[in-house]
């Protein structure tokens, strides 16, 4: 789920957007299907990223305090420094590389991007010098965003680009690739169960009453062998009794096609995912019968996708298990799984909230100096925030590797170890 400040708001906006412009567009790409009906993932695709209209695609994308959600940089650069401090260890382990490529997939506005690189550049210089970041990004209004947000850096030297996977040859990089909520706003099949059949939710368009243009669901067989295939892939037997007639749920084959590209051009390095989600075995429970697609307009969440098309995010869970075995099949091998709160806890949270605690001693003193007590508290919130199992702090995260030697391969992540008890 993205995150949002009051989740008891969940009724609609008084305020609809106009959204009719991409309605059209999404209805002639209806019209021009075979059967007149696009797959929902193809729906999905229009919806967030069609160039001119889609949500992440305009500049009109809006996230933080007062936009649709928020994300763990928003919540102040610890989250971004933390990871600085495990880049910086990476860089470490793969003996100090010039140039040590960052590949940050999906950037947002570029806030996360500056912390890291603010960080390195003050507490680790060597590594900074040697870095090379690259942002994969194809939504043109937060490129440009992420521009406006970097230039206030004035780093030296400073080293980013822009690109897309086409222009990064394979087997080229030595670094880390790494997203942070990314692949749940991928494309999604959507699927039910009838009658003990595998059938596929597709996007049609409701007969017209008047100019309004109406999106309505049909189901029929799979548009690809992929989808049945898929739970082959993953362990899941969904015609094992237990799951329910009208049991609904999400497919995300983008998922394991953007993690083979990716996987393509790492020669040597790390391969890190943050995101919410669950292993397959939590992710297709039986219980979970209407799957875990959410759609997110100014801070309120609801289930329906055919709202504020192209002004709301639209979000479903990631199938960390599809992630694992499809990094396997990829070249990848599994560094190891953990809870964001235990992974920034083992690089230092716990210390930047004991710190905020010690009013009495000179660490504290200073810290207090420069800050009102409000700060503090304000400050100590958002470091919660990112620990809370309930919330930021379950995300999931997934460090796969590519390419070390054996003794590369022997060393501990420091985001992995067991923080030690205080």
């Amino acid at each position: 789920m993205r995150n949002s400040f009051d989740f008891r708001q969940n009724s609609q906006p008084s305020s609809v957007p106009d959204d009719q412009a991409l309605r059209r567009l999404i209805a002639t790409s209806i019209a021009a299907a075979p059967n007149q009906r696009i797959t929902f993932a193809e729906y999905m695709d229009l919806a967030l990223y069609q160039p001119q209209y889609g949500y992440y695609a305009t500049g009109s994308v809006n996230i933080g305090s007062e936009g649709d959600f928020f994300t763990s940089p928003h919540l102040g650069s610890d989250f971004g420094e933390l990871l600085a401090e495990q880049f910086a260890q990476m860089w470490e382990i793969l003996e100090q590389p010039t140039p040590f490529t960052l590949i940050e997939m999906g950037a947002g506005q570029g806030l996360l991007a500056a912390d890291i690189l603010s960080y390195l550049h003050r507490w680790h210089p060597q590594c900074f010098e040697a870095l090379e970041y690259l942002i994969v990004e194809k939504a043109a209004g937060l490129i440009a965003q992420q521009q406006q947000q970097l230039e206030k850096l004035r780093l030296q030297p400073l080293s980013v680009r822009w690109c897309s996977w086409d222009e990064i040859p394979e087997n080229s990089i030595t670094g880390c690739c790494f997203s942070n909520e990314l692949v749940d706003a991928l494309p999604v099949h959507q699927f039910v169960l009838e009658a003990g059949q595998l059938k596929e939710i597709y996007v049609t368009t409701a007969d017209a009453t008047g100019e309004e243009i109406r999106f309505v669901e049909v189901t029929d067989t799979p548009s690809t062998p992929r989808l049945e295939e898929y739970f082959d892939f993953v362990g899941i037997d969904l015609m094992s009794g237990a799951y329910p007639d009208g049991y609904r749920s999400e497919v995300n084959l983008a998922a394991l096609d953007w993690l083979n590209t990716v996987a393509k051009r790492l020669q040597r390095g790390f391969f890190l995912t943050i995101d919410y989600g669950y292993p397959a075995t939590r992710y297709y429970l039986p219980s979970r019968h209407q799957g875990t697609l959410q759609c997110y307009y100014r801070h309120q969440h609801h289930d329906d996708p055919y709202l504020y098309v192209g002004h709301q995010d639209i979000t479903a869970h990631v199938d960390f298990t599809a992630l694992d075995r499809q990094g396997e099949l990829s070249g990848l091998h599994r560094v190891g799984f953990t809870q964001q709160g235990l992974f920034l806890m083992a690089l230092g949270l716990g210390d930047r909230i004991a710190a905020l605690s010690r009013v009495n001693d000179p660490q504290g003193q200073a810290i207090a100096g420069v800050q009102d007590v409000m700060t503090i508290m304000q400050r100590r919130q958002a470091l919660h925030q990112l620990m809370n199992p309930m919330g930021l702090g379950g995300f999931g995260v997934l460090v796969q590797c590519k390419g070390l030697t054996a003794e590369e391969g022997q060393h501990s992540l420091k985001g992995l170890s067991v923080p030690p008890l205080s």
